[in-house]
């Protein structure tokens, strides 16, 4: 049962055992009512984007797939992953009706009890593939986020039809299925460049070996200027495929630099964003690039990334395509669980990960 709001405003409420221990997350206290920000939300000043380090001018690449077999979108995809680390495409042939059942299923989740939620948490989930939390990492951060999330790993169908939550299930899997043919149209584009001329099935289980979604959720926040939605990082994935709700919030570094940039929502459209390990295969010719969330004062917000990924079980390092011209790698070979434990463990924290990689 959910505190009174005299009990909140009290020092001795245990807020972190309300958000992380019993499942309530940041949409519990969202659903209360607070009307200030815990102080275990607020973030040190660093942390916080500022009008003065966002650039209005200027937007990541939004990328027209209508003639995905053409040179001219190859050449567009290769360069936006060299030089911004992410972009947007439009006509991609997936129904925007796909985007809008995931998109609705995801709220649905969201308001269930918070003792349904937190079957799926780590203390209660019967597979380490179904995963509930919220913000990133509560028992190392010193100030948390301010978002909720629902992670599944994709194993099969069989395994979803009995392991995923069964009121978003059918539209994750839809969503997920739907997307396959743009990721390997984008991975098949992407691997060209590198010089790989064909994806065989080692080289397959390295680029998309397994995959990961999220449905994530950000409640409205009575003091957004305060805390963050999430964090500085670059992701840990080869390629991640995001939708985003009308909402916005989400915050791309410009490469090289201190500012950043907006990515508004696009209607029917998709985020793409290389991640570290397609980084790393690249020996650094594609940039997996720091992004962040804010926190929204109006509006709960939704979004649903999935993450393609190397199989666990895969070593990463500059592929040979890459450096059979004599190039030196920058990256050392290791193991792709290694290298996902290292980011887990840890509070989001820029592009540290991508360093415990580096060739020292």
């Amino acid at each position: 049962m959910a505190p009174a709001l005299s009990t909140i405003q009290s020092n001795s409420w245990d807020i972190k055992k309300f958000v992380v221990d019993e499942g309530h997350g940041v949409k519990g206290l969202s659903d209360i009512g607070i009307q200030t920000l815990p102080k275990q939300y607020i973030q040190p000043p660093q942390e916080l984007i500022t009008i003065s380090t966002i650039l209005t001018e200027e937007s990541i690449p939004v990328i027209d797939m209508s003639n995905s077999n053409g040179q001219m979108v190859a050449d567009m995809i290769c360069n936006a992953a060299e030089k911004w680390g992410f972009f947007q495409i439009i006509n991609h042939g997936i129904p925007i009706q796909v985007f809008e059942n995931v998109k609705n299923a995801t709220h649905r989740f969201y308001g269930l009890p918070a003792e349904e939620k937190k079957k799926y948490s780590k203390e209660e989930s019967s597979t380490n593939n179904v995963r509930y939390g919220t913000s990133f990492s509560p028992q190392a951060e010193k100030a948390l986020e301010w978002k909720d999330w629902l992670s599944l790993f994709y194993v099969s169908d069989e395994e979803a039809a009995t392991c995923w939550p069964s009121i978003c299930r059918d539209e994750a899997l839809e969503y997920m299925n739907k997307s396959e043919h743009v990721i390997k149209k984008l991975l098949e584009i992407l691997m060209k460049r590198l010089n790989v001329t064909s994806i065989d099935e080692t080289k397959e289980s390295l680029l998309m070996g397994s995959t990961r979604i999220n449905l994530n959720y950000y409640p409205k926040c009575p003091n957004p200027d305060l805390t963050i939605g999430v964090g500085r990082h670059s992701d840990v994935s080869t390629l991640t495929i995001l939708l985003q709700d009308a909402i916005g919030g989400l915050y791309v570094r410009k490469l090289d630099t201190d500012f950043w940039i907006h990515v508004p929502p696009i209607d029917g459209s998709l985020v793409i964003n290389v991640g570290d390990a397609l980084q790393i295969l690249s020996n650094g010719r594609y940039k997996s690039i720091e992004h962040r969330v804010i926190a929204n004062g109006n509006n709960n917000r939704v979004s649903v990334p999935i993450f393609v990924n190397p199989k666990p079980s895969d070593v990463i390092g500059p592929l040979p395509e890459v450096l059979q011209t004599g190039e030196k790698p920058i990256y050392k070979q290791l193991l792709y669980s290694e290298y996902v434990k290292h980011f887990f463990k840890k509070p989001h924290d820029g592009k540290e990960t991508v360093d415990f990689a580096t060739v020292q």
